[in-house]
């Protein structure tokens, strides 16, 4: 049976993200969203933020109200959410994997060792910040064979290649794991319930 969103919101929200899992994640919590995906070069910055020693953290954070400004500008009296998302290892931060052989090296170096997502958004209006959040999930991989990453990859194909660390948890990337700990929607992007309280008190949601 196909999943049809309903909106319970009377406004929509523009999402400052060209994450297709956050926008669904929003559609079918009921909220009235319209994607726009915001230009920044993340590697600089981030290259940026890491020679300023931030931590992850404030990295996600920081990237979020980035990504909401550069669209709230053009959206006078309309509330964005900017969204980030950051990989870090052992103090190794992974972005989006560039091809295949990047996403096997990523899988390979994350196998049977924890990781941690930590997924930020602020919202903003008229380019000014109101709220923001920042949660954490910690997953443990377990330690697959490099034959396992092989037909991991040949299945999933491109869809690697859209997020960090190769995977997505609602799919085959479950396979991948053996812990997890934290928040559903935390790790797929976004820490939705948060959002969706933040927009009761709004009234954009009804309470």
């Amino acid at each position: 049976m196909t999943e049809h969103p309903v909106s319970l919101s009377e406004n929509p929200v523009i999402l400052a993200s060209a994450s297709k899992a956050r926008r669904t994640m929003l559609e079918r919590a009921g909220v009235a969203v319209v994607a726009e995906a915001a230009a920044v070069d993340e590697e600089e910055i981030k290259h940026s933020f890491r020679v300023a020693g931030l931590k992850a953290e404030e990295v996600a954070e920081a990237l979020a109200e980035l990504k909401g400004k550069r669209i709230s500008s053009r959206y006078p009296g309309v509330l964005v959410l900017g969204a980030d998302q950051m990989l870090e290892c052992d103090g190794a931060w992974f972005d989006k994997p560039a091809d295949r052989a990047e996403a096997k090296a990523h899988l390979q170096a994350l196998r049977g060792r924890k990781h941690r997502l930590v997924s930020g958004v602020v919202a903003l209006m008229n380019g000014q910040r109101q709220w923001h959040h920042v949660d954490v999930a910690t997953l443990t991989m377990r330690d697959f064979s490099d034959a396992f990453i092989d037909r991991y990859l040949d299945a999933m194909g491109d869809a690697v290649l859209t997020s960090v660390g190769a995977y997505q948890l609602e799919g085959l990337g479950s396979q991948l794991f053996n812990r997890i700990e934290g928040d559903y929607f935390t790790i797929l992007g976004m820490p939705l319930l948060p959002v969706l309280d933040y927009l009761r008190q709004r009234r954009i949601l009804a309470s």
